[in-house]
């Protein structure tokens, strides 16, 4: 039907290592007693179906939410939100989606905005890609971008002439900015990074 055409595709960013957690599973973390995984899907329960879940270059069994599947990085990524995108393009157009439009969220924003979808993809009239933004804080994996933009990312990660970084790649594509600080008076994507964090949110969720 023609609200499917029309309804933008999405990946959640799932696939970091949690390093600085002493290598818990992001995904895994409870804010608000509500896994960061659910959180997110909740927020992007009107995408395209399936919701696509970028889960690193190992899958890490993982746990998806219900009707949500897992995308790989691709070989010789050299991981990080970059990969994610590019498994996800290659998953769409694996499937016969080349054109469109595809958000990007990273797992660990647990107050992800209700509207992100909406208020991200009419952000993006006349623009390739649009980033998240804050005031002078900005997020480059909660994004949205246009599919055909992308068409040649997961070739270029194959043969390793990607741009090194999200960030660079918005540069490339000369992305909007899209900041929420007028719209929300808490920075709604503050991210969990460090056990600190993870106090700070599920305080925050509590409230």
């Amino acid at each position: 039907n023609s609200g499917e055409m029309s309804r933008p595709h999405a990946v959640i960013i799932a696939g970091g290592s949690g390093r600085r957690l002493g290598g818990v599973r992001k995904a895994d973390l409870r804010v608000g007693g509500v896994r960061l995984i659910e959180r997110i899907a909740m927020v992007l329960d009107d995408v395209a179906a399936p919701l696509l879940v970028a889960v690193g270059p190992r899958g890490n069994g993982l746990a998806l939410p219900k009707g949500a599947i897992a995308v790989l990085d691709p070989p010789a990524a050299t991981g990080g939100p970059l990969a994610g995108l590019a498994a996800a393009v290659a998953a769409l157009q694996a499937r016969g989606i080349n054109d469109g439009i595809l958000l990007s969220a990273t797992v660990d924003t647990p107050f992800l905005p209700a509207d992100f979808a909406p208020r991200m993809v009419s952000a993006l009239e006349g623009h390739d890609a649009g980033f998240a933004c804050w005031g002078e804080d900005f997020y480059p994996p909660n994004a949205v971008w246009r599919i055909a933009a992308l068409a040649d990312l997961p070739q270029r990660v194959l043969r390793g002439d990607a741009a090194p970084s999200l960030k660079a790649l918005l540069a490339e594509i000369s992305a909007c900015r899209v900041d929420w600080a007028s719209h929300s008076p808490v920075n709604p994507f503050a991210n969990l990074n460090t056990l600190a964090d993870l106090v700070t949110l599920g305080q925050r969720a509590r409230r």
